[in-house]
């Protein structure tokens, strides 16, 4: 009786191997290729997450460009009270204000007297500025003080040899 029992028992786990046989086969396909669809989603959600942070520096980049329209620059008065305003709302010196414009720290204290107007260059920073936050304006001058540092100062040394 035992070798009878033995061979219904191998037949038993013969035939419930093939059936757990028939029925992971295709679930392993399936997992093989859900898998392979998760590995290209996931490239594919890198290369998306990169385009979405170059587009958001490129926006802060647009955001940050001190630009005004022509109209709106001559529309604007821009009095020595609003100037000295402007710069003290934006938290800045003469200085800074200075470097952001483009002229020299006298030429603002000038525009602040109001014994010298702005020209139609500087107005038209002047006027971008007032469209800025003062965390945009730290960045921009940042970003320019960082510039100011890699490039070589002028001195006598280099103004002569380049006479020579």
């Amino acid at each position: 009786m035992g070798k009878m029992e033995s061979i219904v028992k191998s037949e038993i786990l013969r035939l419930a191997k093939r059936e757990v046989r028939a029925v992971f086969i295709p679930l392993r396909r399936e997992v093989h290729a859900m898998r392979l669809k998760l590995s290209g989603l996931g490239k594919g959600f890198v290369v998306l997450d990169r385009l979405a942070k170059e587009q958001i520096r490129q926006n802060e980049s647009k955001k940050m460009q001190m630009s005004a329209e022509p109209e709106e620059v001559k529309a604007s008065r821009l009095t020595p009270e609003r100037i000295r305003h402007l710069r003290q709302r934006l938290g800045i010196s003469q200085r800074e204000l200075a470097l952001l414009a483009g002229v020299s720290t006298g030429a603002v204290a000038m525009w602040e007297k109001g014994k010298f107007r702005p020209n139609l260059n500087k107005k038209a920073a002047l006027v971008s500025m007032r469209k800025l936050r003062k965390r945009d304006i730290k960045k921009i001058l940042a970003a320019k003080s960082e510039t100011m540092k890699k490039s070589k100062p002028i001195t006598r040394k280099t103004i002569k040899r380049k006479k020579k």
